[in-house]
C-alpha cells in the first residue's frame, strides 16, 4: 500500500472503490486502519471510494513528535493535507471514538474539504475525560519517568509498532526523554482542557454552526455513553441519529466489532453516505 509525505510525516493509505463519491474512514484509539476496513469494504462495494490511512503514531505510518496543538488537531489536519495532496473533491468523512474526534476537528477547521460527517460512538464526559487522559497520555509519561525511553517501548503500543519495524526501536530511543515527556502532557492538558465540552474536540458553540449533514451513532459503554451522542445530536442542526444499542453498558469499554457488526452497521452508514453522496461532487 502506498505511503504519501505531508507535514513532515510518511502516511500510509489505502482506496478501496473504483467509483462514486469520496469517503474518509477514521479508527478509533491508536489503532491502524485495520479496524474499519471491514466497514469500508462494505461502503466500497456499495458504490463509494474510501479513503483508508494509518495516523501518524500508528499502524505504518511515521512517528514523530512534531506539530502545534492536540494529538487530536494534528491528526486531523494531517488528514485534510493527505486529502489535498490526492486532489480530493469534499469528502464524506466518518469516525469511531478518536476517529470520530478526528473527524469532527477536521469537520471544524477545513468546512470546504467536508460534503458530511459521521459521528459513532461519540465520547464526551468526565468519566471519559480521566480514563482517556491516562490511557493516551499519562501511562507514556510515567514509563519515561521511570525508565526513560526503553521503558516506554516496553509499554503496549509502542511495542506493536516495534513489531510492525523493528527499527522503529533505535527511532524510538533516540528521542529526548524530557521532550517526550513535554510532548505527552502538552497533549493531556489538550485532552483534559474538554473535560466540560459536550464532547472531546468540540464546543457546543461549534456543534451549533455545523452547516452540512452529520449522522450521530452514540456508543454504548462509559467511554462512549450514550448520554454523549444524544446531547451532540441535539446540539447540531438537522443531524440524523441512530441508536443502534439502547443498553447502557457499566464497563469502561468495549471494542467497536462488540458495540455493531459490520453487517448491522454498514446499512446504516451506507445510507447516510448515499443521502450526502447524491448531492456531493464526484471527481
Amino acid at each position: 500500500m502506498p505511503h504519501v509525505n505531508v507535514r513532515s510525516v510518511s502516511l500510509h493509505y489505502q482506496v478501496l472503490g473504483n467509483s462514486g463519491p469520496w469517503v474518509a474512514l477514521v479508527s478509533g484509539a491508536r489503532r491502524s486502519m485495520d479496524e474499519v476496513r471491514g466497514l469500508a469494504e462494505r461502503v466500497a462495494d456499495a458504490g463509494f471510494r474510501v479513503l483508508l490511512h494509518d495516523r501518524r503514531n500508528t499502524g505504518r505510518s511515521s512517528l514523530s513528535l512534531d506539530g502545534e496543538g492536540s494529538e487530536f488537531e494534528i491528526w486531523a489536519d494531517d488528514l485534510y493535507a493527505l486529502a489535498g495532496s490526492l486532489g480530493l473533491p469534499p469528502l464524506i468523512i466518518g469516525g469511531s471514538s478518536s476517529g470520530c474526534r478526528l473527524a469532527t476537528i477536521m469537520a471544524l477547521r477545513h468546512r470546504e474539504a467536508i460534503a458530511g460527517l459521521l459521528m459513532m460512538r461519540v465520547t464526551g464526559g468526565a468519566f471519559a475525560v480521566k480514563r482517556l487522559s491516562r490511557v493516551y497520555y499519562t501511562q507514556y509519561v510515567e514509563a519515561a519517568q521511570q525508565g526513560g525511553m526503553d521503558e516506554v517501548c516496553r509499554t503496549d503500543h509502542f511495542k506493536d509498532l516495534i513489531e510492525i519495524d523493528a527499527s522503529r526501536r533505535a527511532e524510538i530511543m533516540a528521542w529526548d526523554q524530557q521532550r517526550f515527556i513535554e510532548v505527552m502532557s502538552r497533549w493531556r492538558a489538550e485532552l483534559e482542557s474538554g473535560v466540560n465540552d459536550p464532547m472531546l474536540g468540540a464546543s457546543a458553540a461549534a456543534l451549533k454552526a455545523i452547516d452540512f449533514p452529520v449522522c450521530v451513532l452514540p456508543g454504548n459503554d462509559m467511554t462512549h455513553s450514550i448520554t454523549a451522542g444524544l446531547e451532540v445530536q441535539k446540539l447540531i442542526p438537522g443531524a440524523e441519529l441512530h441508536l443502534l444499542r439502547k443498553d447502557q453498558l457499566s464497563v469502561d469499554l468495549i471494542p467497536i466489532a462488540e458495540w455493531v457488526p459490520d453487517d448491522r452497521l454498514a446499512p446504516v452508514v451506507v445510507g447516510f453516505f448515499g443521502r450526502v453522496g447524491a448531492t456531493a461532487k464526484v471527481a
